[in-house]
């Protein structure tokens, strides 16, 4: 359950987070290297990317946790952070989750949630502890402290205690890595119903992409600092711009070929190779589900070398005639296909995403 798309500002005066130019750097690794992103209100970004990207360091700064070296963050139009300028999390009005939790041992699971909720009158308060505890399934735990609680479950607290005070800013690293496919949904589900219902803006940090395409209005892919790309989680999936992007979010059967007569011939077929020059090498990259496989017509023939049953579908192994390495395929037709079966491959032509070699 993805939030309803944002309009995304445009003009720095429209945004409620911005990053203009942030550089940061650990002795002599860059970590951001000139990231400038902008965030509306109510817009949930998911910084993606490897371990080591540089998506936490951009957090920790948006937090007040870590101050850049150069650029400037702003928080509904006013600077917090810059060369001159610093602003401690505590007066930037932003919820905080980090990895490593951060519970206070020596109080109880309740009192660690009302930490950030000094401000409320004391029955307000527990009223509000509670229900954050309730949404992640930990309300049986609040007299107990967080040495006897599994991470996971010190995880979901974490959240509570970012969420209980509905901040204006929500800033999550890795909020669901530690918790079973199962509660990890109901538990994302239920942080974007409070997310919208509150119109709260958040940046989350995954190295996961699914959860990324199911949880943001927009994702930055990150790589070696920088931002590879921009874009809704419809745009990057299906127009990813690099072959980096490409791979990120799914496996990819890859194919080296060469732009003759402004085609590229495939066993699959022939396709137009509009804005590649003549003679370029590039490689054409198919996703697994998107080859279909069919009983031997006398078309592109081709063997199934191995079959692995995961369910829902069946993964293929094929020995393709006419490539040198064999190919991967995606089949919802399960138990249909066996090593040793002869059959054909079909690809739709919009399915093939093209890029040139010398920039992948």
């Amino acid at each position: 359950m993805k939030p309803e798309t944002q309009v995304v500002a445009n003009e720095s005066s429209a945004a409620h987070l911005e990053f203009r130019h942030i550089h940061h750097h650990y002795g002599g690794l860059a970590a951001v290297q000139d990231v400038s992103l902008s965030l509306s209100q109510g817009e949930v970004l998911c910084l993606l990317g490897h371990s080591g990207c540089g998506k936490t360091t951009l957090l920790r700064i948006a937090a007040g946790v870590v101050h850049q070296q150069k650029g400037q963050v702003l928080i509904g139009g006013t600077c917090v952070a810059d060369a001159h300028d610093f602003k401690p999390p505590e007066q930037r009005g932003v919820g905080l989750m980090f990895q490593d939790y951060a519970l206070f041992p020596h109080l109880s699971i309740l009192d660690n949630v009302l930490f950030g909720l000094s401000a409320l009158p004391r029955e307000k308060g527990l009223a509000r502890a509670r229900q954050a505890l309730e949404m992640v399934q930990m309300s049986h735990h609040a007299q107990d402290f967080p040495h006897a609680l599994s991470g996971g479950e010190q995880q979901r607290v974490a959240l509570a205690r970012a969420m209980a005070p509905k901040p204006h800013t929500l800033l999550m690293d890795e909020p669901f890595s530690g918790l079973d496919s199962r509660l990890r949904d109901h538990v994302r589900r239920q942080t974007l119903d409070m997310l919208k219902h509150e119109n709260a803006t958040a940046i989350v940090v995954t190295h996961d992409p699914e959860e990324a395409l199911q949880v943001a209005n927009r994702i930055a892919l990150m790589r070696q600092g920088q931002v590879v790309q921009l874009a809704s989680p419809e745009e990057i999936y299906f127009s990813p711009n690099c072959l980096f992007a490409a791979r990120f979010f799914s496996d990819l059967n890859e194919l080296h070929l060469k732009v003759n007569n402004n085609e590229l011939v495939t066993p699959f077929g022939r396709f137009a190779a509009h804005g590649f020059r003549e003679g370029s090498q590039v490689i054409a990259c198919i996703r697994p589900h998107h080859l279909k496989v069919s009983k031997p017509l006398g078309g592109n023939r081709a063997k199934i070398i191995s079959r692995i049953f995961t369910g829902d579908h069946d993964l293929l192994e094929v020995e393709v005639n006419g490539l040198e390495n064999p190919i991967k395929i995606r089949s919802p037709q399960v138990m249909r296909y066996f090593p040793g079966d002869e059959v054909d491959i079909c690809l739709d032509r919009d399915k093939m995403m093209v890029f040139n070699e010398e920039n992948s």
